[in-house]
């Protein structure tokens, strides 16, 4: 069956070049990849995929579901689709969308053969509020067997980890005052937030080696003869595990409020980004995928690294079988977030890589419709 895969997807291979170069020059921010989503779409409901579009609540999310009409498992793939300003495509992110809507028509073509559904979720803004993380809290992957995709990088390696993490803001309020003539009648908000990074400064030599915690001050006052009345610092906390990020978090909570205490500010706490939970790979998954890459020619997969991000694949990770693997189109060190990597999408290698990271997600995710890897 996987060499009828093959087979078919020498068919559609200038289509998903076609459509990866396409969603490159026509670069789309998160939450606004309406062009992107009508090409995925499009393909899709041309191989008779039943798609909605929006959900969760998001205009540039969507579902496309093709069923076998058989009893069978769900498998899922994830297409991300935004770039990011001024760089465009720096993250791969035409290559993501396209080899999982590829993936997805591959293994729609033999899926009546063995039952089951195959899913394909266009999951946008993966680089600012990740729609992965709405998705997952509506309950969209709770039922999927396996969720996949497979990301552009300068070499082919292992799914790995990622670190869970918060984005809080820290909003401090005092009183204006002259600065020179009556400071005693003013209440300093930019002090509170000066207390607050001291406070954190000393927290870090208390924490375990995984976490970090980086933060600006986004508002501190408007003129230096004003005693600041109002003050607003932004954080990112990460740690290796969503558990230990609560019991940092709580830690930051409270030398933020000390920081309100000693200066006699008020304080409010939220978040000004979405939380993601840390990516939990699934092994016996990821072998598969491995195994797959190297029956379609890829024989170097290094091993997964330790990884200092956080992606919000890791919420969707939290209740369903997950990898996140990387495949090289460069087989050399690519920096990430880069214009070089925009350009790199668009060479001959990584059109055939393109071609041969949906194969492997589609032969993958036929090793679980058909019951070849047991994943609970």
């Amino acid at each position: 069956m996987k060499e009828q895969l093959f087979t078919i997807a020498a068919t559609l291979k200038e289509r998903l070049v076609a459509m990866s170069d396409y969603i490159y020059h026509h670069p789309e921010l998160g939450n606004q990849e309406y062009e992107a989503v009508k090409v995925l779409t499009t393909f899709l409901k041309e191989h008779q995929f039943s798609v909605k579009c929006p959900v969760a609540q998001i205009d540039t999310a969507f579902e496309a579901i093709y069923d076998s009409g058989k009893p069978g498992l769900s498998v899922a793939f994830l297409c991300e689709y935004d770039a990011l300003p001024e760089i465009g495509h720096g993250c791969g992110h035409n290559m993501i969308g396209v080899m999982s809507a590829g993936a997805g028509v591959l293994l729609s073509q033999v899926i009546e053969e063995i039952g089951g559904k195959v899913y394909v979720f266009g999951t946008p803004a993966e680089e600012t509020n990740g729609a992965k993380v709405a998705m997952t809290e509506k309950g969209m992957f709770d039922e999927m067997d396996a969720v996949m995709m497979v990301h552009p990088d300068g070499f082919t390696t292992e799914s790995g980890s990622s670190l869970a993490m918060e984005a809080l803001q820290f909003e401090y309020k005092g009183r204006p005052a002259h600065a020179a003539s009556s400071p005693e009648e003013g209440i300093n908000a930019l002090n509170a937030v000066i207390q607050l990074f001291n406070g954190i400064d000393a927290l870090r030599q208390h924490v375990k080696s995984d976490v970090r915690i980086h933060g600006i001050i986004s508002k501190g006052g408007v003129a230096a003869n004003v005693v600041p009345d109002e003050a607003t610092a932004q954080f990112y906390i990460r740690s290796a595990t969503k558990e230990y990020l609560a019991e940092v978090k709580e830690k930051v909570l409270k030398v933020a409020e000390g920081a309100a205490l000693m200066t006699g500010a008020t304080l409010e706490i939220s978040n000004y980004e979405l939380s993601y939970d840390d990516l939990k790979t699934n092994p016996v998954l990821s072998q598969a995928f491995n195994e797959n890459l190297k029956q379609l020619g890829i024989k170097e997969i290094r091993p997964a690294t330790k990884e200092s991000g956080s992606v919000d694949i890791g919420n969707v990770s939290n209740v369903c079988p997950v990898i996140h693997p990387y495949i090289g189109i460069t087989d050399a060190p690519l920096t990430g977030h880069s214009k070089e990597k925009a350009a790199a999408t668009l060479t001959e290698l990584a059109h055939e890589r393109l071609l041969i990271g949906a194969l492997a997600l589609a032969y993958t995710g036929y090793d679980v419709l058909t019951q070849a890897i047991q994943l609970k």
